[in-house]
């Protein structure tokens, strides 16, 4: 059974950090891309971050550029999103996902977590 399940979502003041962890199982995970995104209430999804797990390669959106950081333990099948820098309109349920092909549309992944939420206050 293939699982992705988050954790480290939390209720932070502006200007602090929080780590995003997803660990997978279940599936052969150098094989796939994981991916962050996000979603506000009302909004769409946001793709947020995604890393190529057999290479290390990756992928930021510019509204995170320079604030989050993507990476990938291999020997634990778990992908993190350092999240620093944060600000109200980062605050966001984030979920990661998983594909066997590249990095997709936050729409089109395979697999799916359940997400974790972000509240940052101002």
């Amino acid at each position: 059974e293939v699982q992705l399940v988050e954790s480290g979502g939390d209720l932070v003041q502006a200007g602090r950090s929080l780590r995003l962890s997803c660990a997978a199982s279940g599936f052969t995970f150098d094989d796939y891309s994981i991916g962050w995104f996000r979603q506000a209430p009302g909004k769409e999804r946001e793709g947020v971050s995604c890393i190529q797990t057999s290479d290390g390669s990756f992928h930021v959106a510019d509204s995170v550029r320079g604030r989050f950081t993507i990476s990938s333990d291999n020997a634990k099948n778990t992908v993190y999103l350092q999240m620093n820098s944060l600000k109200p309109e980062d605050t966001a349920v984030y979920t990661c996902a998983a594909d066997p092909i590249g990095c997709p549309d936050p729409y089109e992944y395979e697999y799916y977590g359940q997400g974790t939420r972000v509240t940052v206050s101002s």
